[in-house]
């Protein structure tokens, strides 16, 4: 039986997965003893790291399964509420890890009405290996109220695909790894009209978030 780890104890993992895995970044794509991600992200030269969206992003209809094993339709879920979009992996050694901590971090800076509004949403990639068991396991390290989600790969790709997201099939490799390639961005969806003004590439740190996320919250550009 698994115990959760009291709220406090629970972030201090988090900052401490997320200053490890920091370190490892450059190493994303040649992971010889592991499962191996390979990242597309626009650099950004703006102070809160954000990049614009001209024109925005519609919101992907998209229905999969959560990691509580149940049925989760992302337009109806999120309608009306600031939304953080994520594709990723959780056998992913570096990026996907790094953004999770960092977000975990970033939403804990904010007054509890506003973490309650905000939709934290990861989608694998890797949908055979990333069950809802796994992604339950794995989310629970970062918030339990993130939101993970699992199916068929084709759904998540054209999802993907539909707001400028690379996403391809995991590759079993000759040594039992997997090259898994997806982009690294994470897209903010406004409350006010549920589309994609902008986003964030990988490389944005937990301070940057949260200097942000207030102002996106309440659907407010940078």
């Amino acid at each position: 039986m698994r115990i959760p780890l009291p709220r406090a104890r629970r972030l201090a993992a988090v900052a401490a997965l997320s200053s490890m895995a920091a370190l490892t970044l450059t190493a994303c794509g040649s992971s010889p003893t592991g499962p191996a991600a390979v990242v597309d992200s626009a650099p950004s030269t703006a102070a809160d790291g954000a990049i614009p969206l001209s024109p925005a992003f519609a919101k992907p209809s998209l229905v999969l399964t959560d990691q509580h094993g149940q049925p989760y339709n992302l337009d109806r879920e999120t309608a009306g509420k600031p939304l953080l979009l994520y594709f990723g992996y959780t056998h992913c050694p570096d990026i996907c890890p790094t953004t999770m901590a960092d977000l975990a971090v970033a939403e804990q800076s904010l007054p509890k009405a506003e973490r309650q509004e905000l939709q934290v949403v990861f989608v694998s990639t890797d949908p055979v290996r990333d069950t809802p068991q796994r992604l339950a396991q794995w989310l629970d390290a970062f918030n339990p109220a993130f939101i993970g989600l699992t199916g068929d790969f084709a759904t998540i790709q054209t999802a993907a695909r539909s707001v400028g997201v690379a996403v391809s099939p995991p590759v079993k490799n000759a040594d039992g790894s997997y090259t898994v390639t997806h982009g690294a961005e994470v897209l903010v969806f406004s409350p006010k009209d549920d589309k994609a003004h902008l986003l964030f590439p990988s490389g944005v740190s937990a301070q940057q978030y949260a200097a942000a996320l207030p102002t996106l919250i309440k659907g407010g550009t940078l």
